[in-house]
């Protein structure tokens, strides 16, 4: 995700690193990493004796960093399914002292850490959406910057890794549990409803607003003075703190209501006569059947991929705790992914062997618009679920829920213009405010254009996955 993400004239100068444990391996992901050029760290958790030697690798990285190129590091140190950024190890900022000391002689000489933020919306599902941000670099040099110099406080290291640490949770959702970063995509939906034409980073802006609104509200305030007299400032804060805990309470009882009907909040936005609900179930399910008629061909051709995945990972997983290996869980759907979908491409051709040039093309590109009719056809019937269990639910409870949500957004509102200084039109703002980002869509008809885009169905709600249920719960340890 990283490196696709880079330009394709300064991917050459990155010089990736890894676990030493996913070297030496007769795997093809193992060959794969070692054929790239990846340089191996050890992790004093993967040894038990705690002897770890990352020398020749250190000294590697400081050569390449003194040759121009661009090294890439993961400070947390490991992969994770966690509400919260991990504490980040000083192995980078140690890395920049080093190379400053050994050009302390060149005042001008400069090294640029370029800090990276990765939001999944949901990273364990399926086409699920990702969003990739990169920060103003942290410019240092032996001029400008003589405390990171040997010999060094390891103060001035700590403190460049809490200014990364900073930065990188600035481009992300970073929470201490699961349940605010829940309230705040819900205020975030609540205040930006569906529909609304807005670029994956501003619904990502716009959600992290509400974190950290809700963060601040339940964290522990500094006590008050010796006298026990508060001054009126305090006072203010904490009775904005004590509505901010209060919204996130019933924004946590109005989501489970949610959930508990398996509907969305826009189904509670704009409530429809019971007459137009059986009209719009009997097109959703109508569209929905055409859809997975015409995409089982290729659904076919898919299975078999999807079948060896699914093996592959479910051995794998026997292997030991899934702790701490994420990313390799990552690295087997894709390599055998590959494969076995190289396999079908093959086995195809083959089969059409009279007709060979024509199928070598056509199977992809007919694997490809299944999988995006079969997005198509998913969503489909997802809407009509939703009404058929709008219309089960009856007018009584629907306009209960209609009553609780103007009383919530009326409190979203509230805090997003008068407190968080978000604009009071988002419906609007967000399509005619800043430059065409990747992702915003100008206008009705670019809008309407884009859903039959052959590339990837346009999503009114960036929350949404290939499942056919909405994904808005996370899992319940705190770890």
């Amino acid at each position: 995700m990283l490196v696709t993400s880079i330009p394709t004239k300064r991917r050459n100068l990155l010089r990736l690193t890894a676990k030493s444990t996913q070297f030496g391996k007769r795997t093809f992901t193992s060959w794969l990493i070692e054929s790239a050029g990846t340089l191996p760290l050890q992790r004093r958790k993967d040894f038990p004796d705690g002897r770890v030697d990352n020398t020749t690798v250190m000294q590697k990285l400081v050569e390449a960093l003194e040759y121009g190129d661009a090294v890439c590091l993961f400070p947390e140190g490991m992969s994770r399914y966690h509400p919260t950024i991990a504490p980040l190890k000083t192995g980078v900022a140690r890395l920049v002292s080093d190379v400053l000391s050994r050009n302390r002689d060149k005042p001008d000489f400069e090294v640029s850490i370029l800090t990276c933020s990765i939001t999944y919306m949901h990273r364990e599902h399926f086409r699920s959406d990702v969003l990739v941000t990169f920060h103003p670099p942290i410019i240092v040099s032996p001029g400008k910057n003589p405390e990171l110099l040997e010999p060094v406080d390891y103060r001035e290291v700590r403190a460049l890794t809490a200014r990364m640490h900073q930065q990188i949770s600035y481009g992300t959702l970073d929470a201490p549990s699961w349940r605010l970063i829940r309230n705040a995509k819900l205020a975030a939906r609540i205040y930006a409803p569906l529909g609304t034409q807005m670029s994956l980073g501003d619904y990502v802006r716009i959600v992290r607003t509400f974190l950290e609104a809700f963060k601040i509200a339940e964290s522990p305030h500094p006590e008050r003075s010796s006298d026990g007299e508060a001054s009126m400032s305090d006072t203010v804060a904490e009775t904005l703190d004590e509505r901010i805990r209060r919204l996130g309470k019933e924004l946590q009882v109005y989501q489970d209501e949610l959930v508990k009907w398996g509907i969305k909040d826009d189904r509670i936005r704009r409530p429809l006569s019971r007459h137009v609900i059986l009209y719009r179930m009997i097109v959703r399910l109508t569209w929905s059947i055409f859809l997975f008629s015409i995409c089982i061909p290729g659904l076919l051709l898919w299975l078999p991929i999807f079948v060896t995945t699914f093996i592959a990972v479910r051995k794998f997983k026997r292997t030991g705790p899934i702790w701490d290996t994420w990313d390799e869980i990552a690295q087997y759907k894709l390599v055998y992914g590959l494969i076995s979908g190289l396999c079908v491409w093959g086995g195809a051709v083959l089969l059409t062997f009279p007709i060979a040039p024509l199928s070598a093309v056509g199977v992809p590109v007919w694997m490809w618009m299944s999988l995006r009719w079969f997005e198509d056809a998913v969503s489909a019937f997802r809407a009509f679920a939703s009404l058929a269990r709008l219309l089960w639910m009856g007018p009584t409870h629907i306009d209960y829920l209609c009553e609780v949500r103007k009383s919530l957004h009326a409190q979203i509102m509230d805090l997003a213009v008068d407190t968080l200084g978000l604009p009071a039109n988002p419906e609007t703002h967000f399509v005619e405010s800043g430059p065409k980002e990747k992702g915003r869509v100008r206008g009705r008809w670019a809008s309407r254009a884009k859903y039959f885009s052959v590339r990837r169905r346009r999503k009114r709600d960036w929350n949404e996955t290939l499942r056919l249920y909405d994904k808005v719960d996370y899992p319940d340890d705190p770890y």
